[in-house]
């Protein structure tokens, strides 16, 4: 997922990215033309205000993104996030609830200086997993971690792994288009803690514990690609850590199953999406700073 400073979510991935620089591509600085791309953890469905522009991707105008793009004073912002995003749809064009958007690569441009990317999870079907582990009958259901296999074709380690070439041409086209662009992965952020909070979040702790460990998995092969790519990755699971969908209200930064605020179920807030920023931002100007 990103550039010049790699933080990772543990220090196992501290140890296998290290630090990348990329010495010829310029410092973040007013004058950027900055695009987003990304699926709903970038977007920000349901967050006020929800932008009008390709309604379908329930995109809003105070996402990380945006938020980002303030702060770093850029002179361009096209923000292409979209909900329900997958990898295919930054070549082939989204079909929403409002009819088709293109595709999202065709925000990337020659003048373009800075990117951000996160993607993968719907290629995955990670949130749609979440609503599968529902479960109000703990002492009767069985746990929806015993109905996907581990192993195999068919299995998550092997699907997360198919996603590492996606993202190797994904971040590859990206460049492509953009030469002197600098490109910023951003991971997914600590959606549920280990053995979770029944029933507040009526997911049974072994199935919180084993559907964070799928997104902690996907967020390692989102570093590794970015670094072996030539971009630089953002850790958004380290500092979500205790503002998951268990955190109280006030604290949390993602959503649970009934939201307490005006925000996807399982998705970031308003305040998820300006601590984002926060960590977007740090880290882009980290990157402009060892860069001068």
């Amino acid at each position: 997922m990103l550039r010049s400073t790699v933080v990772l979510s543990s220090a196992v991935l501290m140890a296998l990215v290290g630090t990348t620089p990329s010495s010829a591509r310029p410092a973040a600085a007013p004058g950027d033309v900055y695009v987003a791309l990304g699926d709903s953890a970038a977007a920000g469905p349901l967050i006020p205000n929800q932008s009008l522009a390709q309604p379908g991707c329930l995109r809003s105008n105070r996402n990380y993104p945006s938020l980002t793009a303030a702060s770093l004073g850029v002179t361009v912002f096209r923000d292409a996030s979209c909900s329900g995003a997958t990898t295919e749809d930054m070549y082939e064009g989204q079909v929403t609830p409002a009819g088709k958007v293109p595709p999202q690569l065709e925000a990337v441009t020659e003048d373009t200086t800075l990117v951000t990317l996160q993607i993968g999870g719907n290629d995955l079907r990670l949130t749609e997993l979440v609503v599968q582990c529902f479960n109000l009958l703990p002492l009767v259901a069985d746990p929806c971690a015993d109905d996907e296999p581990e192993d195999g074709e068919n299995g998550w380690q092997a699907r997360i792994q198919a996603l590492a070439p996606r993202l190797e041409r994904l971040i590859g086209r990206v460049a492509e288009r953009a030469p002197m662009a600098r490109i910023f992965v951003v991971g997914y952020a600590t959606y549920l803690p280990r053995g979770g909070c029944y029933p507040r979040v009526p997911v049974l702790g072994e199935d919180a514990t084993w559907v964070q460990g799928l997104i902690t998995r996907v967020n390692r092969v989102l570093a590794e690609q970015a670094v072996a790519s030539g971009a630089t990755y953002v850790d958004l699971e380290t500092p979500s850590a205790g503002h998951d969908a268990c955190a109280a209200r006030g604290v949390r930064w993602i959503e649970g199953y009934v939201p307490t605020s005006r925000a996807m179920p399982f998705h970031p807030n308003a305040a998820g999406m300006r601590a984002f920023s926060d960590v977007v931002t740090a880290a882009i100007e980290a990157q402009g700073r060892a860069l001068l």
